[in-house]
């Protein structure tokens, strides 16, 4: 079989594979595509949802009936405030956000025949509220949560660290989940 043989014969599959390419543009034309955080051609600094997640007032973080978590809750904001302002002075407060924080801890393992727990599943969750700053009109409300585990052994500090180490994990992923939405939802009202 010669070259201009094979190139008739597959010559209307490469017709019919472009009409669906262009077919599928078409479709996909009226689809949005557009950075969360930035826009096209412009500085970091001009972004119009990072310039509104500046302006959120983040209150100091409510706990729900223990006063151990009152360090994770300031680790908590302190990861939003990062995250909003990008470690810049924020601007004047158009928003405010109220978050509540508790956790649970469960036992995960126990060891055989002494019956004392190998592992812990540590779970926090925060119900959040953003609202305006001026009218104190709710704009937003969510829940989100983390689980971190963490192993158990017979020494006292390395347990306490391990805690530790499990409670910071979940807070930051819940502070990522936080802005993630709380980004979208500012991008959405100006879209």
């Amino acid at each position: 079989m010669s070259l201009s043989d094979q190139s008739n014969r597959n010559g209307p599959t490469r017709r019919h594979a472009l009409l669906a390419l262009a077919g599928a543009g078409l479709l996909l034309g009226g689809c949005q595509v557009r950075p969360l955080y930035g826009t096209w051609g412009a500085t970091y600094s001009d972004a119009p949802v990072q310039g509104e997640l500046a302006a959120i007032d983040i209150a100091l973080i409510d706990t729900v009936d223990d006063s151990d978590l009152e360090r994770v809750g300031q680790l908590l904001r302190n990861e939003l405030l990062f995250g909003f302002r990008r470690g810049g002075e924020g601007d004047a407060p158009r928003y405010r956000l109220r978050v509540i924080l508790d956790r649970k801890r469960s036992e995960v393992g126990v060891e055989r025949l002494s019956d004392v727990p190998a592992s812990y599943t540590l779970t926090m969750n925060a119900s959040f509220v953003l609202s305006d700053y001026a009218t104190d009109k709710t704009l937003l409300t969510g829940r989100s949560f983390a689980s971190a585990s963490y192993d158990f052994s017979s020494q006292r500090f390395a347990n306490l660290r391990a805690e530790r180490d499990a409670e910071d994990r979940a807070a930051k992923v819940i502070a990522g989940d936080v802005q993630t939405r709380i980004a979208g939802f500012l991008a959405e009202q100006q879209g």
